[in-house]
């Protein structure tokens, strides 16, 4: 057995460890674009909401109509620039507006304020109904007869100033009370709500209102009274302005559509066949 030399080391092996570097993580298939997306959008529907929440009821009313009909066969109401503006057509769900854009006109009027317990402006089934109501000395028509006073035929063409510029048809209506018109026997309220209507139609068509506007111009006597429980009341005498809506494009009433009929005990006039009345009757209001 050979000796080891005194002091000499044994060989040892050399290990060799190998270490893998640490990376990132594995890939996550872009989980999180999809996860930001969906928060950026929820993100913007609530900026949406709260910015639809604090406009006014005009933008809001537009706003819904356009996602109740969004292909742009709905009306706009127009702007608030004053006036009504030649662009303007105004919806069946829109007549307020039109409401109030009268009554700033006639407030306009220099004596409108010995005249506002006389007018009446109400949206009804057929559109807007502007009514003039007359008291016992005869604020808007001559006592028992057809001529319209200075105080009617101002408040009558202002109307015609701003509903000339709609593309709506109007319909004008006369009535009377329940008291015998004397004088001629051939000259009755009949003839003299007519005439009244008539004469109306005559004041607005000259000042704004366009000839083809007017679809029907009615007489109903005391038919349609007002006070039913006081025929003889002078507010039963007046003249009616109704705006009719316009024509809709689902086959349904509008604007343009005439009523089926004219109620009972109305008699109906076309401005063509309108005559003045026959001689001059004694008043009988």
């Amino acid at each position: 057995m050979a000796s080891e030399t005194p002091g000499a080391e044994k060989a040892r092996p050399i290990i060799v460890i190998r270490r893998k570097a640490a990376g990132h993580g594995g890939h996550h298939g872009g989980a999180w674009k999809v996860a930001y997306a969906d928060f950026v959008t929820a993100l913007m529907a609530l900026f949406i909401v709260l910015w639809l929440m604090g406009q006014d009821e005009e933008v809001k009313k537009a706003i819904s109509a356009y996602f109740n009909n969004p292909t742009g066969t709905g009306k706009q109401i127009g702007t608030s620039v004053a006036g009504l503006g030649n662009a303007i057509e105004v919806p069946k769900d829109d007549m307020s507006k039109l409401r109030e854009k009268l009554q700033q006109a006639l407030k306009a009027m220099p004596n409108f304020h010995n005249l506002k317990d006389h007018v009446e402006i109400t949206i009804t089934a057929d559109g807007l109904r502007i009514e003039l109501l007359e008291n016992e000395a005869g604020i808007f028509f001559e006592s028992g007869k057809p001529v319209p006073t200075e105080s009617g035929s101002q408040l009558l063409s202002t109307l015609a100033v701003e509903l000339g510029k709609l593309p709506n048809s109007m319909l004008i209506e006369g009535h009377t009370d329940s008291r015998p018109y004397s004088g001629d026997a051939s000259y009755s309220n009949w003839e003299l709500s007519a005439d009244r209507a008539n004469s109306a139609r005559k004041i607005m068509q000259a000042n704004g209102l366009r000839v083809d506007q007017v679809g029907q111009v009615r007489g109903f006597a005391d038919r349609q009274l007002r006070h039913p429980e006081d025929p003889t009341n002078a507010s039963n005498r007046r003249i009616s302005v109704i705006v009719q809506y316009l024509p809709t494009t689902t086959g349904g009433k509008g604007a343009g559509d005439k009523p089926d009929a004219v109620p009972t005990g109305g008699s109906e006039t076309k401005p063509a066949e309108a005559a003045p009345p026959p001689g001059n009757p004694k008043p009988a209001k």
